[in-house]
């Protein structure tokens, strides 16, 4: 899977249906290849075409219980690889991890919030 497939999946399962115009701008590339990469993912059952209760005139495309199993499984091999790192650290390196965690999470917020001004 491509990492812009997998990107695209990650966003659907952190925000929910989107339309292919918001997927596509959030992961930096044309409509028409997001389209394409909808087209995939929606024939290998990872995701689904919705129509838009709030506009009839709007497909949304939404996860489907394939696609969010699918990034659970992949988002916990991340965890099992940095664990397993992580348990080749010595106690100081994994004191001063533990130590940077609330910077790295203001990090992360910081560019969650930037992502979403870019996006107005």
């Amino acid at each position: 899977m491509s990492l812009t497939s997998a990107a695209t999946l990650a966003t659907l399962d952190k925000t929910g249906p989107r339309r292919i115009t918001d997927l596509a701008v959030t992961e930096g590339v044309t409509q028409p290849a997001m389209t394409v990469l909808v087209r995939v993912m929606e024939e290998s059952g990872l995701v689904e075409r919705t129509g838009d209760p709030s506009d009839k005139r709007v497909t949304l495309v939404r996860l489907t219980e394939d696609g969010a199993s699918y990034v659970r499984t992949r988002r916990q091999a991340g965890v099992d690889a940095y664990a397993r790192l992580i348990d080749q650290l010595t106690g100081d390196e994994v004191g001063a991890l533990a130590a940077a965690l609330p910077a790295l999470l203001h990090l992360a917020e910081l560019e969650s919030h930037a992502r979403e001004e870019s996006h107005r």
